[in-house]
């Protein structure tokens, strides 16, 4: 259940009532918010007295429950916005992981020369072998963030693991959670708190109420700028790295009120299937694309076999900007 306490319930109030609801709290700039589970009895008379609103659940999904609220919610970072009633579609693009000054400089003028402004790239990366490429740490976020000055550009990365979260919440503009992360609840609980937007990619074997029961925990911490992204999940089938959950994604759109960012690198795991995974998604309408793009893939050090090279993604990104305007969308 949610509970909107009334703009004159002091934070006394709601304490005390939050402990006799055993309920989670937070303040959002007007006023109280008080979550409780799903299977709340009735509320008393002396605490509706005390409510300008309140909504009972029947699951977990509370705070990002369409039936909570109906509209997309806004989220914002630099000069871009998306959800609310824009119908914008940015596209966020970069290596996989940043590997080198020339790299990611490389990749910085790209974007610049197509007007795109967010730039991707992993810093901290959670590999599944030990050997592999682990990344270049905060010497990689400090590099970004000289990126960030020099072309205006908006950053966005991703935390691996908590011993590091502090550092990529304030680099990024934009905190990634992982589909291997998606589970660390220090990590969901920290980005909380934070007051930067947090992309939150789904577990390759998570459902959907698993995927935004995860979401709630940022939410509920009282960070309401919270995007949603789909990376393809595992089924049996193995000529794709993963199944890229369209169906999952259109239940997202209906049943919540984040926005809805596609990945088609991670669920291809294939370069030349990208392309047109990536002009399916903008004709879906989705809030935004997730796109990996190295200068030269064969030689990068992780995830080379997904990576578009530019003169690809450059071909790509203008025939995204028909589809977009075909669908009342604008990519940016």
């Amino acid at each position: 259940m949610i509970i909107h306490l009334k703009k004159e319930i002091s934070e006394t109030e709601s304490a005390a009532i939050a402990h006799e609801l055993e309920a989670m709290q937070y303040h959002n700039g007007v006023h109280y918010i008080l979550i409780t589970p799903s299977a709340t009895k009735e509320l008393k008379s002396s605490i509706l007295e005390k409510a300008d609103a309140h909504w009972a659940m029947e699951s977990d999904i509370q705070l990002a429950s369409s039936k909570y609220r109906q509209d997309l919610r806004e989220i914002k970072w630099g000069n871009t916005t998306i959800g609310g009633t824009t119908k914008n579609t940015p596209v966020i693009a970069g290596p996989c992981s940043i590997e080198s000054w020339e790299q990611i400089e490389e990749s910085a003028k790209l974007l610049v020369s197509l007007g795109i402004n967010t730039l991707r790239a992993g810093c901290y990366k959670p590999r599944t072998s030990p050997y592999s490429f682990q990344g270049l740490g905060l010497e990689g976020l400090k590099m970004l963030a000289e990126v960030r000055n020099k072309y205006k550009l908006n950053i966005i990365t991703e935390v691996k693991d908590s011993s590091h979260v502090n550092e990529v919440i304030e680099y990024a503009d934009i905190i990634q959670i992982g589909a291997k992360a998606m589970y660390d609840q220090s990590i969901l609980r920290r980005c909380g708190e934070a007051r930067k937007p947090v992309l939150l990619k789904r577990g390759f074997g998570t459902t959907l109420q698993e995927f935004v029961q995860a979401a709630e925990f940022i939410l509920s911490g009282g960070n309401e700028q919270v995007i949603l992204c789909e990376r393809g999940i595992r089924t049996f089938e193995t000529k794709t790295r993963f199944t890229f959950d369209l169906c999952g994604a259109a239940y997202l759109k209906y049943h919540t009120n984040l926005p809805v960012i596609l990945d088609p690198s991670h669920a291809m795991g294939y370069a030349y299937g990208v392309p047109d995974l990536a002009k399916a998604s903008v004709a879906f309408g989705c809030d935004g694309l997730l796109i990996e793009v190295h200068p030269n893939p064969k030689i990068a050090k992780s995830d080379s076999s997904q990576q578009l090279d530019h003169s690809t993604f450059t071909q790509l990104y203008g025939e995204l900007k028909t589809i977009a305007s075909a669908v009342g969308r604008q990519l940016l």
